[in-house]
């Protein structure tokens, strides 16, 4: 006779859900936002079924509704109204990015905000930083993401996240916060981020792919662990609050064994490639997209995730 049955705990919802190791809550999720200039602009990404390019009025309204659903934050990114070749409108206090985040700190007091901290959208390049030839120059650019950060924060940003993969980037933006006296405005770096071809969606939305080469001279090899755990010991020794694993599906690996190395928050990426795989198969009728949702999510924090920007976040927040 069988004296242990792990089917027992699994009869029905209720002692399933008592016994769940793992709980997905709408307060692990961030929303991100993509701002346009203009007013009253709404448009559909064309490869990112139900996100949309938003002037800053509309991204105003979306962050309504997503305060309302309980999603306690927004990463803000955004296409500029003009590009050069060292990106200069990343920090012009009249962009969109930094015009919706205090727009939406003014409306949206308690929504905490993320700034995306990189060059890629607003060069003429597509490069997230300076250029020297064809190679992308770390120190110089540092000087320009502190432009950024600092813009960023002055307009309202709680959280920057520098997103580039120079070296040295955490601690030039935090010396540049702290000389500001902006010491509350925490850094989310995406420490690990690797040189991946899930962003393709993103690089649509946000204008942003590279007009020649590739970014593996500074993201980072797909095949590389132990690299991962190299650039994470950098960025906590230079004062990141946050770390990011970028992207999410296909590197759970990477973020169990960064749990596993580090006290500090993780959060992932459930990357635009991710989101338009799920939505293309649902399309099509190949899967039950709540519960493909759901069960991703899940899985990312399982591996160790404590928070995930999505675009899923508006449906998840309906769901639970």
């Amino acid at each position: 006779m069988l004296k242990l049955r792990p089917r027992r705990l699994r009869l029905n919802e209720n002692l399933r859900s008592m016994v769940r190791e793992t709980n997905l809550s709408v307060k692990n999720l961030i929303y991100p936002l993509f701002v346009v200039a203009g007013e009253n602009v709404r448009e559909e990404i064309s490869s990112m079924p139900d996100v949309y390019h938003l002037s800053v009025d509309n991204a105003v309204e979306l962050a309504k509704k997503i305060s309302d659903a309980g999603i306690p934050s927004v990463e803000v990114f955004g296409l500029p109204e003009y590009k050069d070749d060292i990106g200069s409108s990343a920090w012009d206090m009249n962009s969109p990015v930094q015009r919706a985040i205090a727009a939406i700190k003014k409306s949206v007091p308690e929504l905490v905000i993320v700034g995306d901290v990189c060059l890629c959208q607003y060069t003429t390049h597509g490069h997230c930083g300076k250029l020297c030839g064809h190679y992308v120059d770390n120190d110089e650019t540092l000087k320009l993401l502190q432009k950024v950060a600092v813009s960023q924060a002055e307009a309202g940003a709680d959280i920057v996240a520098p997103s580039d993969m120079m070296d040295g980037r955490v601690a030039a933006i935090r010396d540049a916060l702290d000389e500001k006296n902006l010491i509350n405005v925490s850094i989310m770096s995406y420490a690990v981020k690797y040189a991946s071809g899930y962003y393709a969606p993103f690089r649509d939305a946000a204008d942003s792919a590279p007009q020649f080469g590739d970014r593996k001279q500074y993201q980072m090899d797909c095949a590389n662990v132990r690299e991962a755990l190299k650039e994470v010991e950098l960025d906590l020794a230079e004062g990141a609050d946050i770390i990011m694993v970028k992207p999410a599906l296909a590197y759970l690996d990477v973020v169990a064994k960064v749990r596993e190395q580090i006290n500090r928050p993780v959060a992932v990426y459930n990357v635009s490639g991710e989101y338009a795989m799920v939505k293309a198969a649902s399309a099509n009728g190949w899967i039950d997209e709540r519960r493909i949702v759901t069960e991703n999510l899940t899985s990312m924090k399982r591996a160790g995730a404590d928070m995930i920007i999505t675009y899923h976040a508006l449906d998840v927040a309906e769901w639970l």
